[in-house]
């Protein structure tokens, strides 16, 4: 089945009546999850617990939100305001971001199945399983971008959807595409000569203590720097050293604040980065951790999504000038993401031919196009659900592979 491309061309505007978002507002509960922690030496379970929001349990079918790199639950408040009244939605910090635990080795207990396997976690019960304690299926996995290359959020729900299509009836996307296992391991550093952008990859992998340390510094000016707009870009050499994230705005005294984020959100950014600081947050970096994940697949023998999918992704090309159009109109209808062309890396990658059932949305904006552009991507997921059968859309193997 070919995906249906659908390219919207919008604005970014307000929400019509929505208020604020408060993530104050939104009470926090936690899960215990027994997981695995593993050393050179022995693997051996530990508790950790994980931080999430449950809004409106009593709804008959289920969005399982999955933040990215550097994000937190709150990060969808543009989504959880659209769909708070219309479904269950269960928003966690990832394992080691925020109010949510971690296991102490980084370095090989953080594989795409550690992470799928902890994302279910329960309004109901103190354990992260069984998966039934999110309510009967159907269920959705929503995943937001990840700021960085290759959107983690977006990759641990594919590899949950993969992993478990008995579970999960659908899954979303929103800027980086799936990632199909199938084929060698390929370490990032080889790939930073063909793009450069990914060079900052090596260095919180290579260098994880110094650029956490870096990171921690100035906790502010670390999530201004990487949560950025098209209008509001970060500067063209942007994550392209091996010895720096920030280094690309040594020349900037001040970045302004975030875009897409009112004062009282980025304070909210910044006090939940405080408690843990960005050490654990860069597990999806470690080369260990991404050589597991295509172990446990390899091992798996299997590849492909057969559920529906949609994926959301920023066009990274330059719309033809208009004459009626201002330019500060045109700003907004040229963005980059500062990481890559993901349109042209899913079509390189070949993400369709291991999803058949795919759908695809583009839409103009940079990295983070659900905070940049909510109305749209609202609108595109709104009209895509409606169009789906739940009920037999999980249908597929009905093995547990987690």
């Amino acid at each position: 089945m070919h995906p249906l491309l659908i390219s919207l061309l919008v604005v970014p505007v307000a929400l019509a009546g929505s208020a604020p978002f408060d993530p104050h507002a939104y009470p926090t509960s936690l899960a215990t999850c027994s997981v695995t922690n593993k050393t050179p030496d022995k693997s051996e379970p530990v508790d950790i617990t994980l931080r999430y929001v449950d809004i409106n349990p009593t709804a008959s079918k289920t969005i399982l939100m999955v933040h990215g790199w550097p994000s937190l639950w709150s990060s969808w408040a543009n989504q959880i305001q659209e769909f708070e009244h219309d479904y269950h939605l269960v928003v966690p910090d990832l394992r080691g971001f925020g109010g949510s635990g971690h296991p102490p080795a980084l370095r090989g207990s953080a594989s795409m199945g550690d992470f799928a396997a902890t994302s279910r976690v329960s309004s109901t019960t103190p354990a992260c399983a069984p998966p039934s304690a999110l309510g009967e299926p159907p269920w959705v996995i929503a995943t937001m971008a990840n700021r960085h290359s290759h959107d983690w959020g977006a990759q641990v729900c594919f590899e949950a959807a993969r992993m478990r299509p008995d579970i999960f009836s659908a899954v979303i996307g929103v800027t980086i595409p799936y990632i199909p296992t199938a084929g060698p391991f390929v370490p990032v550093r080889d790939l930073v000569p063909a793009l450069p952008a990914l060079a900052y990859q090596v260095y919180l992998d290579t260098k994880t203590s110094d650029a956490a340390a870096e990171l921690n510094k100035d906790i502010r000016r670390t999530l201004r720097a990487t949560l950025r707009t098209a209008a509001s870009p970060p500067p063209a050499n942007f994550l392209t050293s091996t010895q720096s994230f920030l280094d690309g705005w040594k020349d900037v005294d001040e970045i302004p604040p975030i875009p897409f984020l009112s004062p009282a959100e980025e304070d909210y950014f910044v006090d939940a980065y405080t408690l843990q600081g960005f050490e654990p947050t860069l597990v999806f970096y470690m080369t260990e951790n991404r050589l597991e994940s295509w172990r446990i697949a390899q091992t798996q023998g299997n590849a492909s999504i057969p559920q529906p999918a949609l994926s959301i992704y920023p066009l990274n090309v330059r719309p033809i000038p208009f004459l009626f159009l201002s330019p500060s109109l045109l700003i907004h209808l040229t963005p980059q993401d500062p990481v890559g062309d993901w349109v042209r890396a899913a079509k390189l990658l070949k993400s369709d031919d291991f999803v058949p059932k795919h759908t695809t949305v583009t839409l103009p904006g940079a990295h983070w196009v659900h905070m940049e552009f909510p109305q749209a991507v609202n609108e595109a997921i709104r009209g895509w659900l409606a169009g789906l059968d739940l009920e037999s859309a999980g249908a597929g193997r009905a093995e547990d592979e987690l």
